[in-house]
């Protein structure tokens, strides 16, 4: 498994030596070699200190799709090929799975040290260790049983709680991946001449490319948390945000000219208002599916448990924004990205209260088009109005 990603990325490498001119580099094989095994280590991403420029943790996420894919798959055949059953023993094929991985993730990082680059075996490990988990875990899981019928082996309010993330997550999602595709279309002639001015050729054309779309996730978090309000930094004292932008000089990258730098101010009125109503949205499309998936709830339960699923999806979303940014060297690119811990409690409040609301009135309603409400109002046989005894004599 290890081995057909690290020849993949092998030949990816080879390729852009061969049509590179790397004689006046000084690059020989056993250099490329030692950059696909590199390439695998971001794949993991595993961040890496160079001698002199510093730590360069600005990872393309897209990249994880490929280890990824490998291990769900591996986690399939492992359920398949012992006859797994439960869905306890697919937890134990994915450690089977994730933990020699994880040790030769960790072994690539030490063989690829040198005197110019490193990265740190301990976060190969638990970088390895956690993508396999997940990728594993998920593969042998769906190897049991379609997903809906996994997600109904979950107690009834988890599972609707699930479901309320999942469908505010999707929502905020299209819209960043709508957000980022306008931006891109709007600036690509300031690509374009940008790729002209790089002269790849035509493989390095290509290989550019396949970067940029390995970078796309990225850009669709960095849209969600624009979307969100606090926006994201490119470089330290940066902001693009709603309320204004403030860049400076970017590197050569085709894809930064979705960002002029300078100082620009808030997008128009109506612009911003749309943009910053589609968490509001999110969480209230979350609210309404949570209570679809639920049985009647109480009528103080479905706020609660709308806020449960925003306090989740705050979570998720920190988690993604400190994954989509970091540093490139010590620079004033240091710090590029979404804060992560800034995404992730404006998140949990709006989609919270959003959800919360909508939950509430969802189930309100629900409640007095069953007639729960007038069942409870209704007194029973028992319930009978009785006279009202005067106290002593």
């Amino acid at each position: 498994m290890t081995a057909t990603g690290v020849a993949v990325l092998a030949v990816l490498a080879l390729i852009g030596w061969v049509a590179a001119p790397h004689q006046g580099l000084g690059l020989g094989l056993p250099a490329v070699l030692r950059i696909s095994a590199a390439l695998w280590l971001v794949a993991q991403h595993v961040s890496f200190t160079f001698r002199g420029a510093g730590r360069i943790g600005l990872l393309p996420l897209g990249l994880v799709l490929l280890p990824g894919t490998l291990l769900w798959r591996a986690g399939r055949w492992v359920v398949r090929t012992a006859q797994v059953r439960r869905l306890r023993q697919a937890g134990y094929a994915a450690a089977a799975v994730a933990v020699p991985y994880a040790l030769l993730t960790g072994v690539l990082a030490a063989v690829g040290r040198s005197a110019l680059v490193s990265s740190s075996e301990v976060q190969s490990v638990a970088c390895g260790l956690g993508l396999a988990l997940a990728a594993a875990g998920l593969g042998g899981a769906r190897a049991l049983a379609p997903w809906p019928r996994l997600i109904r082996l979950l107690p009834t309010r988890p599972r609707s709680a699930v479901v309320g993330v999942a469908g505010a997550l999707a929502t905020l999602t299209a819209a960043g991946a709508l957000i980022a595709a306008i931006c891109l279309a709007a600036h690509l002639p300031e690509a374009a001449a940008l790729e002209r001015d790089l002269a790849p050729g035509a493989v390095g054309t290509v290989l550019l490319c396949l970067l940029e779309l390995a970078y796309l996730p990225n850009a669709v978090i960095w849209a969600t948390a624009f979307m969100l309000g606090p926006g994201f930094a490119f470089g330290s004292g940066t902001v693009v945000a709603p309320t204004g932008t403030a860049i400076a000089q970017l590197p050569a990258f085709p894809m930064l000219a979705a960002l002029p730098p300078g100082l620009h101010a808030a997008t128009p009125t109506w612009v911003t208002a749309a943009v910053l109503a589609m968490p509001y949205l999110a969480g209230a499309l979350g609210g309404v599916l949570l209570v679809r998936a639920a049985p009647r709830l109480a009528l103080d339960a479905a706020p609660l448990l709308g806020l449960a699923s925003g306090l989740a999806s705050g979570a998720l979303i920190g988690l993604l924004a400190a994954v989509s940014g970091g540093p490139l060297g010590d620079g004033r690119l240091a710090a590029i990205g979404p804060s992560p811990w800034q995404a992730g409690i404006v998140s949990a409040l709006e989609i919270g209260v959003s959800a919360a609301v909508a939950a509430g009135l969802a189930n309100y309603a629900g409640l007095r088009k069953s007639g729960a409400l007038r069942d409870r109002a209704r007194p029973g046989p028992g319930d009978s109005a009785r006279p009202v005894r005067a106290h002593g004599r």
